[in-house]
């Protein structure tokens, strides 16, 4: 395949110019993927299919919306039911019925929490989680693990060490407009580091209030560490939120700590729970959420009704359809089709992630090069492809092959390369990408 046009490689040069770094998600930015011939813009999305600026064609193994669209783009049921709501009026003076559907349904799958509040994306769900437990908890520190959104709350424990962030998910991030006297306020721990879990509760137990977890981002989760912060938890009187933007609907229907038996106070919910529909939630244990009422949360847009009736729509189909249990079956066939291709060219690539959400290790001295050498060539033969694919019902067995087939092409072409000592940055045609958090022009 060859992109004799690439408008939408020439529109991202020009957003950088007039949107501070070029659009308004870090994990979307074409240099993420392939500096300056990344397509970056989409006409129209269906399924697992996606069309470029000038109609070009791809099938997307890559993040699919970053893990928001667990049913396929334009998912027939779910687009009817926004289409009808819009049809109906999406924004009124009155509320919509459906934000109480919705808490009930939330409710009904979630029985050891009493009470829901909604936004309308992950980070601000976050934010209102964190005041929710604050105001509950009346201490303000915060010690958190993994990766959760872009607020001052958050960036503020950068202030103390800059490098806080850099083993959570993004390194480079700098606390640049955060105020300089929320320094201290939030304290890093490590996924797994009991000790050092119970060094922060033994240094700041007076002030600790609030603990925000994700349960897993990149592998199963370690149970064991999650129960002993749950007992720290409970015997110091902090509150305990899960962060489940993105873990929420991947291995069952609502959240995965549903499946161990172990509960929050407070449960922040996202991403693939309106299936590409802006929608949040924040779920908890009554008394813990009504601290809600002490302090002022509010916001016009997250009344609007599309991410309701979204999100009540992907509910019943996942249940119906058993979303979960085909992603997990998709992700098998996938690493199972994965690892003989690596055995069959002796190709060193690593994978890690559960089914649903395979993550590629991929090998070299340079892993970003070798990362950008892949995605070059995998464009070339219609595929959007990084180091992570987000699995969604679209991606049947029959487009799995043609992604297999392609990747074969692709790791035989590299691994020909590196025995014959060609530097891989020699054959990409442009920069390589990305790993994290730079300023952009």
């Amino acid at each position: 395949m060859s992109l004799k046009e690439n408008s939408g490689a020439k529109l991202w040069q020009r957003a950088k110019q007039i949107i501070p770094g070029g659009n308004q998600l870090l994990s979307k930015r074409a240099e993420m993927f392939l500096p300056e011939a990344w397509p970056a813009y989409y006409s129209k999305a269906k399924g697992c299919e996606i069309w470029d600026l000038d109609n070009n064609h791809y099938y997307d193994f890559s993040i699919m919306g970053i893990g928001t669209s667990s049913l396929g783009y334009a998912h027939s049921a779910v687009t009817q039911a926004v289409v009808d709501a819009i049809h109906n009026g999406s924004m009124a003076s009155l509320n919509c019925p459906e934000e109480v559907a919705l808490a009930e349904k939330l409710l009904a799958i979630h029985t050891w929490a009493g009470a829901a509040r909604f936004t309308r994306t992950g980070g601000e769900s976050c934010a209102l989680a964190i005041r929710i437990a604050r105001a509950y908890a009346k201490r303000d520190m915060v010690a958190f693990c993994g990766y959760h959104g872009w607020h001052d709350w958050y960036l503020a424990t950068n202030i103390i060490n800059n490098e806080n962030l850099d083993e959570q998910l993004l390194p480079g991030l700098q606390p640049a407009g955060v105020p300089q006297q929320l320094g201290g306020s939030a304290i890093p721990f490590k996924e797994g580091d009991i000790q050092g879990f119970k060094q922060i509760i033994e240094k700041h137990g007076e002030r600790l209030g609030v603990v925000m977890m994700e349960v897993f981002r990149h592998g199963q989760p370690d149970l064991a560490f999650i129960r002993e912060v749950r007992a720290l938890c409970d015997q110091h009187n902090i509150v305990l939120v899960f962060d489940e933007i993105s873990s929420g609907f991947r291995l069952n229907t609502g959240a995965s700590h549903l499946l161990w038996d172990i509960e929050p106070d407070i449960c922040v919910l996202g991403k693939a729970l309106g299936n590409g529909h802006p929608i949040g939630a924040v779920i908890g244990k009554h008394d813990v959420m009504d601290a809600a009422q002490l302090s002022f949360i509010s916001s016009s847009y997250w009344t609007e009704r599309v991410g309701f009736v979204a999100a009540l729509k992907t509910l019943e189909v996942f249940e119906k359809e058993k979303v979960p249990l085909q992603l997990n079956q998709t992700g098998q066939y996938l690493k199972t089709g994965l690892e003989a291709i690596i055995n069959d060219t002796g190709f060193e690539l690593s994978i890690i992630g559960i089914d649903s959400v395979p993550i590629f290790i991929f090998p070299g001295e340079n892993p970003l090069a070798t990362k950008t050498l892949f995605t070059q060539e995998m464009l070339k033969r219609g595929f959007l492809a990084s180091n992570v694919i987000y699995l969604s019902i679209a991606h049947t067995p029959e487009l799995v092959d043609k992604y297999l087939v392609a990747v074969e092409e692709v790791f035989i072409f590299i691994k020909q390369a590196m025995d014959n000592g060609v530097a891989l940055e020699t054959l990409l045609e442009n920069q390589v990408c990305h790993s994290g958090f730079q300023r952009l022009n």
